[in-house]
């Protein structure tokens, strides 16, 4: 499917009012040449923009839903393909472009004519790979758009304007008053693109995340793209565990930005002690699963700088396996950004990849319960101390299962057990 081409559109074209323009992304994106397997259009329309698109939607039995009731925003659903209605603010097509962030988002295409609208010259702000400012006023109206120069610039391969740039560096102060969630998902998608990192020197010298992320500086961005090359290298030598680490847990939703690279990432740009991290995690609400995992990598900086020396004897990798668990990629990732050699990671990468290794993937042997039962010890700290002395004797391969953790228990000494 194709913005420009209705033909390939899952509604008819006599559907659409004459009026009906589709603006935005769709429209760059065609004239880029950039394609999707998921179409998303949006129209604008001088009336009726909700009635149309329920008109719609009941004549192709798609799902409809009001996006906004005052401002006349409704949505169509289809299998492969989201259509946005929207009512034209202002009172003319041209008066509703002038109200958008950059000229290159503000083109349209009348689809009933294959024309073009274009007063703000975007065609051309395209072909010279330019983001620039509408307006100064429209980037103060909602300063989320200063965050989305910038991921918009990653994103397609442009630079920013000089004016644009300059209207960043005084209007940054106001992007404190957006929604933290809104300024951390233009972040999240900064930090999952390669060219992202690029953007991020302008970020820090117009002091736009500052106010969300004050211990954000020059040496961070220098790790970051540590990690960016570290990722080509894993992509050269290891390509499906290169493919994992653009993974994430379970499936990310269309437009949540989650993998194990966007997550190493973001612990370089947090406190790098575990309560300031915690303070800043919490500060940009990020998911307890994503705290949890950008903590964790802060709290390993010690074994990952140990590495740097020589190779983790059995026991060390235990311990790390154990403290890093399902987030093992991003320590990885981050161990070799940071200068571990590949010979130190590719054994314990092996081990992790393997499910039934003993060392990356360890069971628990025995617990206070059987512990218990099975020696008719009395409940209290001896529990715990003989735990973690049963874990350290798994760690270094003396037991291996619940018979031998037990027969280790009873020959320790000065514990004594009922018959």
């Amino acid at each position: 499917m194709s913005a420009f081409t209705p033909e390939t559109w899952p509604f008819s074209l006599d559907l659409l009012p004459d009026e009906a323009h589709i603006v935005g992304g769709s429209v760059r994106d065609r004239l880029l040449h950039r394609q999707s397997a998921y179409l998303d259009l949006d129209f604008v329309l001088p009336q009726d923009a909700v009635k149309t698109a329920s008109m719609i939607a009941r004549s192709c039995d798609a799902g409809f839903v009001v996006l906004d009731q005052a401002r006349q925003i409704a949505r169509v659903v289809f299998e492969q393909m989201t259509v946005d209605f929207a009512q034209q603010q202002g009172d003319s097509l041209e008066a509703d472009l002038r109200r958008r962030d950059f000229t290159v988002n503000a083109i349209a295409y009348h689809p009933h004519s294959q024309t073009l609208v274009d007063p703000l010259e975007g065609k051309a702000d395209i072909a010279s790979k330019t983001i620039r400012m509408v307006s100064y006023e429209n980037l103060a109206a909602d300063p989320l758009r200063l965050m989305r120069a910038y991921r918009q610039a990653a994103q397609l391969g442009f630079t920013l304007s000089p004016a644009t740039q300059s209207a960043i560096n005084q209007l940054s102060p106001h992007l404190a008053a957006i929604s933290i969630e809104r300024v951390r998902q233009e972040l999240d998608a900064l930090l999952s693109v390669p060219a992202g990192t690029d953007q991020l020197t302008p970020i820090l010298h117009s002091q736009l995340l500052q106010f969300c992320l004050p211990h954000f500086n020059a040496s961070n961005i220098e790790q970051i793209a540590a990690i960016d090359q570290a990722t080509e290298r894993l992509t050269k030598d290891l390509p499906a565990y290169a493919k994992r680490l653009r993974g994430w847990l379970k499936p990310v939703p269309a437009g949540f930005y989650r993998s194990w690279i966007k997550v190493t990432k973001l612990s370089r740009l947090i406190g790098q002690d575990g309560a300031t991290a915690e303070a800043d995690l919490a500060t940009l609400k990020y998911s307890r699963t994503e705290a949890q995992i950008a903590l964790t990598l802060v709290q390993l900086q010690p074994e990952i700088e140990m590495m740097h020396r020589e190779p983790l004897s059995q026991a060390q990798q235990f311990f790390l396996f154990k403290a890093a668990g399902e987030s093992f990629p991003a320590v990885s990732l981050l161990g070799l950004a940071q200068g571990v050699s590949m010979m130190v990671l590719q054994p314990m990468i092996k081990r992790f990849l393997d499910p039934n290794d003993p060392i990356a993937h360890p069971q628990v042997l025995i617990t206070g319960r059987a512990l218990i039962k099975r020696l008719g010890m009395k409940p209290g700290p001896e529990i715990g101390n003989l735990l973690k002395a049963v874990e350290l004797a798994q760690a270094s391969g003396e037991i291996s299962d619940q018979e031998e953790a037990i027969a280790w228990v009873k020959q320790l000494k000065p514990y004594e057990f009922k018959p």
